[in-house]
């Protein structure tokens, strides 16, 4: 692929005199800001390479993403015309299975995916007043007939209304004595909206393997939900997150160890790899409990580098890059993906012949990312 690692002395005029390219062309897929300087080490889409796989070779790819009602309008229109399917996040429920709907309005990223030939998906999440996921919530749901059955009809009101194509459910921290009624309700959940041609995926946390310990873990079970839900995601991404020390948010050794199992677990044509689309900014030194990483985005990251005149780094095993910077007497350390990590985790994909993406989250546009998928694999339009 044309991916170029920025070396010291290098100037986009130069770089794209010697691709016989348009420094234009250079600046706008990578999104680079006047005077446009560059980082040592900052990797670079190089536009005109057409991919390493022939035209016949190409495999297709189901490419979806999450995105709030509140996504910046030219953001989304800069994304949809390479996805599939996007999620809308999200509708909440009540322990009577009243739905909750989005604070914003999402009537109008309904209508910008039919207009690019997206599917809207309608995202199912069981979030409490305070934000975070309510395990007692999903239990009050899960294990009651009644909620339940209100619960799928108010969706199917919502999709026939709204135009919505599907519901996907992302539960997180099911207890284990639920596992089995979570997949029960994806299961039933899918013979309702199924019945109106409507699909239903599940998101699941990153497994790797059946008898996994912790809340995370324990009320997912693969191969129950993988013939339960016509898709699933698998949520590789979240190894270095907003509490926890720095480290890559998408390792692809950890995200092979999740994929290996999966595989054997559920049918790879219904699997879809989560590809994190943001990074972390640490303050260091790292205390647990104390420390709280900042959220940043790819584009964002690679500034900061710029600013503080950092060097990025790529970390071999992690298949990701960092870099460090001080600011204020403090020492930072950024994890973040760039076209080389990305490039990687599709190499993972075919390697197990997964042909579905989910990418958490869309809020961010990172160009590069949706031109190297465009390059790599016709986008498959959900049907």
């Amino acid at each position: 692929m044309s991916i170029y690692v920025v070396q010291p002395g290098d100037t986009v005029d130069e770089i794209a005199e010697r691709y016989a390219v348009q420094p234009e062309r250079i600046i706008y897929d990578n999104q680079l800001n006047y005077p446009y300087p560059l980082a040592v080490g900052q990797a670079l889409w190089i536009g005109e390479d057409s991919g390493t796989l022939g035209t016949e070779e190409r495999p297709m790819v189901l490419s979806g993403g999450y995105a709030y009602p509140f996504i910046q309008e030219e953001v989304l229109d800069n994304t949809l015309p390479y996805l599939s399917q996007l999620y809308i996040f999200s509708y909440g429920f009540t322990v009577e299975g009243e739905l909750v709907e989005p604070a914003q309005d999402d009537l109008w990223m309904i209508q910008r995916a039919s207009w690019a030939e997206c599917a809207a998906i309608l995202t199912l999440t069981p979030l409490g007043a305070d934000g975070t996921f309510n395990n007692d919530l999903i239990t009050a749901v899960v294990q009651n007939e009644a909620a339940k059955n209100n619960l799928y009809q108010n969706l199917l009101n919502v999709l026939q209304t709204k135009g919505y194509q599907g519901v996907d459910v992302d539960f997180e921290y099911i207890k284990a004595q639920d596992r089995d009624a979570f997949t029960e309700f994806v299961r039933g959940l899918r013979v309702k909206l199924g019945a109106f041609g409507y699909q239903v995926s599940v998101a699941l946390a990153p497994k790797t393997s059946a008898d996994q310990p912790g809340l995370l873990y324990q009320g997912k079970d693969y191969a129950g939900l993988g013939a339960a839900a016509d898709r699933v995601l698998l949520m590789t991404y979240e190894w270095g997150y907003t509490y926890g020390p720095p480290m890559a948010v998408a390792p692809l050794n950890k995200v092979r160890q999740v994929v290996e199992y999966a595989v054997t677990e559920i049918p790879v044509d219904k699997i879809n790899l989560g590809i994190p689309n943001y990074g972390y900014d640490w303050p260091l030194p790292f205390e647990r409990g104390v420390t709280k990483a900042k959220t940043i985005g790819n584009i964002e990251a690679v500034q900061i580098a710029i600013e503080k005149g950092a060097e990025i780094q790529y970390d071999t095993v992690a298949q990701s890059p960092f870099f460090t910077y001080t600011e204020n007497g403090v020492e930072h350390e950024v994890w973040f993906e760039d076209v080389r990590s990305i490039r990687e985790k599709f190499n993972l994909m075919d390697e197990f012949g997964i042909h579905g993406t989910g990418y958490w989250q869309l809020m961010r546009l990172f160009r590069a990312n949706w031109l190297l998928m465009e390059s790599r694999y016709d986008i498959l339009k959900y049907q």
